[in-house]
Formats: structure tokens, sequence, C-alpha cells
């Protein structure tokens, strides 16, 4: 049996296959996940539920959640739920009563846990799945279980109290339509998603099985087309350093969380306690209805907006600086209008090929 071992081997034995499997599902589940979160970036829902399919049988089959795996699971699940989360008729939790999105909030909730370094875009997304919990409940006219899901979500009585306040008054109306749903409405609640996928997609493009996919598609001349709107330009951004990293998700929090021609808000004096964190809820959604304000831009018709002669000057120069592939070191390094990395990058070859004509 010892010279079995140690066979075409050197003497060194092989992993047990159970090891095997498990780092190589490690891979399949990331890029499953980066899979789904750019396919709900770019809204395609034919694609987003077959890779929802895949991720959900690799978390199934899991008998406990890696910590290095926790941020993938649930990212993958707040996705899966934010997709359905304006269908009541769908279920993901045994109790009945929890709609889609109020079990997209827990998940959103373990995500704030396991990072602290976007505070302000986490209060963001966190006040806007509640206020839409309440909103998808009202559309349908379920104004009962609106009041009732609005003690479930709000436990913190100083904290919360003013938007909990607000959303109370807002049920009673008995009016889907008021001003505070509208504003702060499923529209702003996806596009804030996205921008958190974007920096999500960052910090993981260096996924092993990305990587060697991109190699062989271009090896058989396929030019990886589909895998380059997941990873950009991978052996570039692997001389990133820590501060670059944090220096880029400082900045992008600062694009995404403002828009041009914003209203500066009023200055909250820095109470203490309870009353400072309750200021701070009512600065963060006289933020976000400053955002809404200019959503219908940024969501609305991206595919025909025009690259002004100001953002190809921005493309030049980030590429100047960056060099050609680092799209997202570009993106929250120059002035762009509601641009995505991807844009940036078939932007730069419509630029190439205009030169060459």
């Amino acid at each position: 049996m010892a010279g079995a071992a140690g066979e075409g081997g050197g003497g060194v034995c092989s992993p047990p296959l159970a090891e095997v499997e498990a780092v190589a599902a490690d891979w399949m589940l990331e890029f499953a996940c980066c899979c789904l979160c750019r396919h709900f970036r770019e809204g395609g829902s034919a694609e987003f539920r077959r890779w929802r399919d895949v991720a959900q049988a690799l978390i199934n089959g899991l008998s406990k959640i890696p910590t290095h795996q926790k941020k993938t699971v649930y990212l993958c699940q707040l996705l899966i739920r934010i997709e359905k989360g304006k269908n009541l008729e769908s279920h993901f939790e045994n109790d009945q009563r929890i709609s889609p999105l109020e079990s997209a909030l827990s998940f959103w909730t373990l995500l704030e846990r396991e990072e602290m370094k976007l505070e302000k875009l986490h209060e963001d997304i966190h006040r806007l799945i509640q206020i839409q919990i309440i909103a998808v409940y009202m559309e349908n006219g379920y104004f009962k279980e609106a009041a009732e899901v609005l003690e479930r979500l709000f436990t913190d009585s100083e904290t919360d109290k003013p938007l909990r306040m607000k959303l109370a008054t807002v049920i009673k109306s008995k009016d889907p339509y008021v001003p505070l749903l509208q504003s702060f409405s499923y529209k702003l609640l996806i596009s804030k998603i996205k921008s958190y996928i974007e920096l999500f997609m960052t910090e993981n493009e260096t996924n092993f099985l990305i990587q060697a996919a991109t190699k062989q598609a271009e090896s058989k001349g396929l030019g990886a087309t589909a895998l380059q709107n997941i990873t950009v330009n991978v052996n570039e951004n692997h001389k990133w350093n820590l501060k670059t990293k944090q220096r880029l998700m400082k900045e992008q929090q600062s694009v995404t969380d403002q828009s041009p021609g914003d209203v500066k808000n009023p200055t909250v004096r820095p109470h203490s306690g309870r009353k400072h964190r309750a200021g701070r809820v009512l600065s963060s959604l006289n933020r976000l209805q400053n955002v809404e304000k200019h959503a219908d831009a940024s969501t609305c018709g991206r595919r025909r907006q025009r690259w002004t002669y100001k953002e190809d000057l921005a493309l030049k120069s980030g590429i100047k600086e960056f060099g050609v592939g680092n799209w997202a070191k570009i993106l929250v390094h120059r002035d762009f209008n509601n641009r995505t990395s991807v844009m940036l990058k078939d932007r730069w070859r419509t630029l190439c090929r205009i030169n060459q004509g």
C-alpha cells in the first residue's frame, strides 16, 4: 500500500476528493455570484434566472457557510429576493407573512455586518428596502398588512422614530402615490444596489474561474467579450495596492451618493446617543430624496444617451493616467454622466474605430 501511495507522485498523497470538490465548489459559487451580479446590473432576466438557479443549488449544497463565503452567499440571496421584490406571491421564508423584500432586508443586514467601510451606502439601501416593503404592500392594496409589517420592521423606538412615524402616516392615508413613496422609489433602490454591485465586482475580478475561462476563450479566438463584462483587465488589477482599493471605494461611494446639482443637506448638529442617530435617519432621507431627483437620467435610456465632448475628454484623460482596461478606476476618478465601466470600454472601442477611419 505504501508503494501504491507513492506511485507517480514522488511519495506525495493526493488530497481527499471531498477537499478537492470543496475548493471547486468555492470557485463555482464565486463565479455564479459574479454572473448573477452582472445580469442583475444589466437587466438580463433570463440569464439572471439561470444563474440564480445555479447559485441557489451551490448554496443549498453547503452544510455550513464558510467564513470567507458569507459575503458571497448573502449577496446572492439578497439579489434573488430583490428580483422578486414586487411579487407578494413569492415566498422565501417558512412564515408566509414575510414578503421577498422583508426577507431581502434580513440578508442586507447580514451583509452590513460583514463590512464596515461603506456605512453611508449601507444606510441608504437599508432605508430604501424598509420603505419599499411598505410601498409594495400599499401598491397591492394590502394596507392592514403594511401596518403589521411596520411593527416588525422598527423595534428601536428612538433611532427609527422619524421614518416610522412618516410611514405610519402614509399607511393611514391609504395612498400609494404619496410623495414619500414616490421619492424613495423601487427604481432608486435598484440603482443603489447596482452601485453596491459595481464595488463587489471590482473586488472580485481575480476569481480563478473567470481568469481561467478568459484565457481559454482568448486561446480559441473568442475574444472573451462576455467575460470581459465581468472582469476588467485582471492582470492589471493585480497591481492595485490596498490604499488604491480603499480610495476607489470611498470615491465610488461619493459618486453613487451624489448627483450633479444636488442641493446640500442642512447640517445636522452632532448630538450624542439616540438623538444623533435619529438625526442621521432624517439626513439619510434628505440625501436620498436629492438623488431621486436625478434617478430618471441614470436609469432610463442609458443605451441611447449620447456621449458628450466633455465625457470623451474625461475618458481619454483617464486612459492616459490609468491605461486601457482599467475602466473601473477611470469611472470613479473622472466625471461621467451615469456611465458604467462597460460603457467606458465600448466608447473607447468606438473612438478607436473613428480614429482609424
